[in-house]
Parts: structure tokens; sequence; C-alpha cells
């Protein structure tokens, strides 16, 4: 389970899990971190051999080592979210520190939501209009 989890926290950067989960996580993640920033053949074995899925294992050692180059450790964090709502478990999310944010523009464009024809103009009225005549029709 937790090769599974740190290959979705290294594939996405941000997981939504509970929180003994992702304390236990944490220090798995950021030693693959550290790991990764040595760059070496007997490193990347070692990701590889923790972290199964080979497109992760380079991306961690081409970009998300890069971002964390200046960095001595701490490369996590954990925010809580609240309670879920089936079990009352503490979620929280996992996340990398560094992580780039999503552009402006389509953070943007998703947040806008159409304008709504007020009441009567929506053209909800041509439905009924139609069962009415096929009432009738049927008659």
């Amino acid at each position: 389970m937790f090769r599974n989890m740190l290959v979705a926290l290294f594939r996405h950067e941000r997981i939504r899990t509970t929180e003994a989960k992702a304390k236990a996580i944490r220090g798995l993640a950021d030693h693959m971190v550290t790991l990764a920033k040595r760059e070496t053949l007997h490193a990347r074995r070692q990701v590889s051999a923790m972290v199964p899925d080979a497109e992760v294992v380079r991306r961690l050692f081409d970009t998300i080592a890069a971002r964390f180059g200046d960095r001595q450790g701490g490369y996590t964090r954990i925010i809580r979210m609240g309670p879920r709502s089936g079990d009352v478990a503490p979620m929280v999310l996992l996340e990398l520190v560094d992580r780039p944010e999503a552009p402006k523009e389509q953070s943007a464009a998703k947040g806008e939501k159409k304008e709504k024809a007020p009441r009567g103009e929506s053209g909800a009225g041509v439905k009924t209009e139609k069962k009415k005549k096929k009432m009738a029709a049927a008659r």
C-alpha cells in the first residue's frame, strides 16, 4: 500500500489520505527525494526497488529532485482537511512543498459560470407545450 501511495504522490504531487497513512508515508517520500538528489545509479536502483513505476522514477530524478536541489529536507507537507463522512477518520492532504501552482487563466476559467436566463425565458415551457400537444393528439 505504501508503494502505491508513493507512486501516486510523486505522479500527482498531492494525495488525499488519512492522517495515519500520511504520517507513515511522509518519511518514505522524503527519503526517496533525498536519494533522487544524489543522481547515482545506486540511488536510482534503491528508489526503483521502492517505487515500481519507471516513469515516476524518471520524473522523480529529473524534475522533482531538481526542484529540491537547494533544500535540506522537509519535502512534504500535511494539511488537515477534516473528518471523512463515512467513518469520521481524520483526512489530510499530503503534498510536495514546492508544488507548482496551476496557471491563473485556467483556474479563472473553471470558476466562471454560465449566466442563467431568467425564469420563463429559458425555454423550459417548450417541452411542456409539446407534451400537451401530444396528449391532445392521442385523445
